[in-house]
């Protein structure tokens, strides 16, 4: 379990193939690596990926095939940099959302604005997330916790802001018209819909 607040940006250092459709990431970073241990749950870029080995100055994961087809991991090369999250302390403050690490679709952003110190991103989805998400409700773009500040039905599509922080201090800022981004919806969102949609069944 994660919060979507991210801790540091991580740079994949080495990408290898295990098997024809499995990869090996390493991942270059520093406050993820703090009381690391093997077996370890971070979030890279909102995929919870399990430590399989470190050192002082990296950390490597496995990825296995449903999870490359899944999500955007495979847009990944060498030198390419990652949101990174330590999994959830009891002890923790709660700033983001509860967050799985589990992506339910891949967006597509179709438009990015500046408006005055925000950066306002239009995101594409698939029509069958569009029942997860309300205004003011929750969003986990790349392992980000963000506010939904528009949602557009007919277009599928969801608009989300990031404050100068935020653009700074994860991947965010430097996304780009056409760049694919992990979504995941709102837990509490989607343990909901499928009550409803289980017991209107019934």
């Amino acid at each position: 379990m994660f919060t979507g607040i991210v801790e540091e940006k991580g740079q994949i250092i080495d990408l290898s193939k295990v098997t024809e459709r499995a990869i090996q990431l390493t991942i270059q970073a520093t406050d993820v690596l703090d009381d690391i241990n093997i077996g370890d749950s971070i979030s890279v870029n909102g995929i919870c990926l399990t430590v399989t080995a470190f050192n002082k100055s990296s950390f490597k994961v496995d990825v296995m095939p449903e999870t490359i087809k899944a999500t955007s991991l495979s847009s990944l090369k060498n030198g390419s940099y990652v949101n990174l999250e330590r999994a959830l302390l009891p002890t923790d403050r709660m700033g983001g959302h509860f967050v799985t690490g589990h992506v339910d679709g891949l967006g597509k952003i179709t438009q990015k604005q500046f408006v005055e110190n925000s950066i306002y991103y239009k995101i594409s989805i698939s029509h069958s997330l569009i029942p997860y998400f309300v205004l003011k409700g929750s969003v986990t773009v790349d392992g980000v916790s963000l506010t939904v500040f528009d949602i557009e039905e007919s277009e599928c599509t969801l608009t989300i802001s990031l404050i100068p922080h935020t653009a700074a201090a994860t991947i965010l800022g430097e996304k780009k018209v056409g760049d694919i981004v992990n979504i995941e919806c709102d837990l509490l969102a989607k343990h909901v819909h499928h009550y409803l949609e289980k017991n209107i069944r019934m």
